[in-house]
């Protein structure tokens, strides 16, 4: 379908949108006529009353004409002053898409890349065009994979998909604003009415009657099928236009191929779904990692690091290139199935451009440590750009994992407060195992109905992994406030614990039997005949007080 056509079906899908509340307008005059021309004058008046308020959210939605302007993603504005290689490739790939370039490029924080249009009347006129560029993808993708993304994105250019947005917006807003209109309105028409029937069951209940049971299901009923109404035109408008969406994908994949090269093309759309995945890792495992404990990587390091950890799982993210995601197909999805972009892209004949450009596309970026210093700035909120700053990662993991050990709240705290009536303590647990009142104390982990049912040792071997992990952690908390624990970072694999065989020591890497050691004396502490000696044998001594350590006496 040519654009021309696409945008004669978003008019008349617009169009639609008012003629409908036309329609519905029509019906309550016509209603209103019949009712004074053959129901008694008092009748007649009072629904008549009824249509003019079921009127007013309906003109509401015909005269809602402006189209609230879209945010704009938080990004960094470049100039061509700025990255004139990056420039230089956005023409080049536009001319050979046979479009105008975008005037603004902008960098973002995201996997993604997108293109928007300020287009006028409509999308009848053609306005400003603006790139976004997601530098994270420029860290995972070869520069032939985010010409190909580019160029993707100046297809919907040449497509006049951006213009045409416009048009589809508009009647998508209207939509949703009249479907919230009558939502809102039924749902006070409920409240009130539920207002009006716990009134009169106070007064019933003060006079010593029965009370009625509230039924709120009549109330505001027909602003609820006004909302069905407009629902069911909705579902055909998303339908309509979302199918229009993803040809638009198809397209602009033709065009990546046809510019960018088929097999660049193809790996790019593989590459997207893994480097987004391996993003959202790196975000809750390394990026936002101290924020608990209001710490935040070194400055360029919130997307320096994320580069960092690609480099370091090559092995991990190959095995995740092997499969395609196979998300379940909607009418209501803007974009076609990856795995199914994928197979009509490498369906296209061969030409012989898989050499090309194989170097990591951030180094289109003339400076592109500073770009990620900048970058934090122009994305990052404000309250977090307040949090202090750590020195290097390894000092944001010990933070995090002190503070984190610090705010520790297991099950077996829980139960500990509701067995002892107060705060738990590493002390206070290995004396309620010495006194035998460990599996007592048990009994107040939340249970599932078959624990709760079993007994003896049977009971034990429910509670025993909830307890294990618990006891775990306590322990693992008791070091660290000890200052005599500190942790390995790796962008390889999670964190390991360090010992510290004193306050004056450094690391030790050959301390890594900590977690083991800890583990093996836990297990003898929660055997069927617990024995916290070994446990108590590892724990870092208490810090004596200064009475202890003056010797001047």
């Amino acid at each position: 379908m040519g654009s021309t056509l696409r945008a004669l079906r978003a008019l008349v899908l617009l169009a639609g949108f008012y003629l409908l509340g036309v329609l519905l307008l029509a019906v309550l005059a016509g209603t209103d006529y019949l009712l004074f021309a053959h129901a008694p004058a008092a009748v007649a008046a009072k629904l008549a009353l009824v249509s003019v308020v079921l009127a007013i959210p309906l003109v509401r939605g015909l005269f809602m004409l402006r189209t609230p302007k879209g945010e704009e993603p938080a990004g960094l504005p470049v100039t061509e002053a700025q990255e004139p290689e990056l420039w230089r490739t956005v023409r080049e790939l536009a001319d050979r898409v046979g479009t105008r370039a975008p005037s603004r490029i902008v960098l973002t924080g995201d996997v993604n890349a997108a293109v928007g249009e300020d287009a006028h009347l409509l999308g009848l006129l053609p306005g400003p065009r603006r790139l976004y560029l997601g530098v994270p993808l420029m860290q995972g993708l070869t520069e032939a994979q985010v010409r190909a993304v580019i160029a993707h994105e100046l297809g919907h250019y040449a497509g006049s998909d951006t213009r045409l947005a416009a048009l589809t917006l508009r009647g998508r807003v209207q939509l949703q604003r009249t479907i919230a209109n009558f939502e809102e309105r039924a749902g006070g028409a409920e409240a009130r009415e539920r207002a009006r029937q716990e009134r009169r069951n106070a007064k019933a209940e003060a006079r010593g009657k029965a009370q009625r049971e509230i039924d709120t299901e009549r109330a505001g009923i027909t602003y609820r099928v006004l909302a069905r109404i407009y629902t069911a035109y909705a579902e055909l408008y998303l339908r309509a236009t979302l199918a229009d969406s993803r040809r638009q994908e198809y397209a602009a994949d033709a065009s990546a191929a046809r510019i960018a090269g088929r097999d660049a093309t193809a790996s790019a759309l593989r590459e997207i779904p893994v480097l987004d995945g391996a993003f959202g890792f790196y975000v809750r495992s390394y990026a936002t990692l101290g924020t608990e404990a209001a710490l935040l990587p070194p400055r360029g390091e919130v997307f320096g690091g994320f580069g960092r950890m690609l480099s370091a799982r090559q092995l991990e993210l190959a095995a995740l290139r092997s499969e395609l995601p196979t998300e379940p197909i909607s009418p209501y999805d803007s974009h076609p199935p990856v795995a199914d972009r994928v197979r009509r892209v490498e369906l296209l004949p061969g030409d012989d451009r898989a050499d090309e450009a194989h170097g990591a596309a951030i180094a289109l970026l003339t400076d592109e440590e500073g770009t990620l210093t900048v970058l934090e700035d122009a994305v990052l909120p404000h309250e977090v750009r307040q949090l202090r700053r750590t020195a290097d990662w390894h000092e944001l993991l010990d933070g995090a994992m002190a503070a984190n050990l610090a705010a520790l709240n297991t099950p077996l705290h829980r139960a500990m407060v509701l067995y002892t009536k107060h705060y738990p303590t590493l002390p206070t647990l290995l004396a309620l195992i010495d006194d035998g009142q460990l599996w007592q104390l048990a009994r107040r982990l939340p249970l599932s109905d078959e624990a709760v049912a079993a007994k003896g040792r049977a009971f034990r071997e429910f509670v025993r992994p909830t307890l294990h992990n618990s006891l775990h952690s306590m322990v693992m908390a008791e070091f660290s406030s000890r200052s005599r624990m500190s942790w390995t970072f790796s962008w390889e694999q999670p964190a390991k614990a360090r010992l510290l065989p004193d306050p004056d020591s450094t690391p030790q890497d050959g301390a890594p039997g900590l977690d083991a050691a800890i583990g093996a004396a836990v297990d003898r502490a929660l055997a069927d005949a617990p024995d916290t000696a070994p446990l108590r044998a590892l724990l870092p001594p208490a810090p004596r007080s200064p009475r202890e350590t003056d010797t001047s006496r």
